[in-house]
């Protein structure tokens, strides 16, 4: 049983919820300040957390199952769960549906506005598996998808959206695409073999690096924006200007004819920003409002 656990968590890679959680929960802090004038209560940061859980394990699952035969095919991934035999296409159609489950009663609980944003995240969720098959744009839907973690952070304790709500969303939304863009250089090749669509396999990989840097300048004015915007002070500024130095490192070390570091630039770098920024957001409304 634990070993069919372990295989269950490395299909959705748990490790990688700390990319989008952080945002979530920063969210949820900026619109229950914003709007309500208070920090959010611990019954809220509860529900967001299994909601959270939800939709990023049921939305991982649904990617393996659409993508399971292009897995087969790449040796990148063909060890994973599901063309390695490891789990059943039966048994992660189950997980999928326990999982949503989990997410539309979490929304539920937290309020029938965001309740009535889960059809619209549900699409996104599937569309994003299809995307590569005739877009390239596929790192700007994903990014769209993900970036619902903190719009529907600040919905669920709020009822409404704002300005400030979107800029955070946009800012989140260019941030995954970004660092999306540098993931899928380590693919070029396979995917202009099997046809599949990316920025990378469409321009190359200098143009693409340089798209990816374009999103990450978009996601740096939009974090910047919300000091202006929002309550948020110095606290919160020092952890963007951490959060900028991030970015700049991450596309230093990885160019067109070195990609060997691809995957610290995807995964630690990407972990380290999210938690950082929200950190300093959480210290800053804290002082203020605690």
């Amino acid at each position: 049983m634990f070993g069919k656990i372990r295989v269950f968590l490395e299909m959705i890679k748990i490790e990688h919820t700390l990319f989008a959680l952080p945002f979530a929960f920063m969210g949820m802090m900026l619109g229950s300040v914003v709007i309500n004038g208070h920090l959010p209560s611990w019954a809220q940061a509860g529900w967001i957390l299994l909601a959270m859980i939800g939709a990023r394990s049921a939305a991982m699952g649904m990617n393996r199952l659409i993508d399971r035969y292009i897995d087969a095919k790449n040796p990148r991934t063909e060890k994973r769960a599901l063309p390695a035999g490891l789990l059943k296409t039966s048994e992660v159609a189950i997980f999928v549906v326990i999982f949503l489950a989990l997410f539309l009663w979490a929304t539920f609980e937290l309020s029938r506005f965001a309740l009535t944003l889960f059809p619209i995240a549900l699409v996104l969720i599937v569309l994003y598996s299809y995307t590569k098959r005739f877009t390239w744009l596929c790192h700007v839907v994903l990014g769209a998808t993900i970036a619902l973690a903190p719009l529907g952070g600040w919905a669920a304790v709020t009822d409404s959206f704002s300005w400030s709500s979107l800029v955070f969303y946009i800012a989140v939304s260019f941030w995954t695409a970004g660092f999306d863009v540098i993931y899928a250089c380590d693919d070029i090749e396979f995917d202009r073999k099997e046809g599949i669509y990316s920025i990378p396999s469409r321009f190359g990989l200098e143009k693409a690096l340089k798209i990816a840097q374009g999103f990450h300048v978009i996601t740096a004015i939009g974090l910047i924006s919300l000091a202006f915007i929002t309550p948020l002070g110095w606290w919160y500024v020092v952890g963007v200007i951490i959060a900028c130095s991030i970015l700049f490192y991450q596309h230093l070390i990885v160019k067109p004819s070195d990609l060997s570091r691809v995957q610290t630039a995807f995964f630690t770098m990407n972990s380290w920003l999210s938690s950082i920024v929200f950190v300093f957001t959480l210290i800053d409304l804290v002082v203020k409002f605690w």
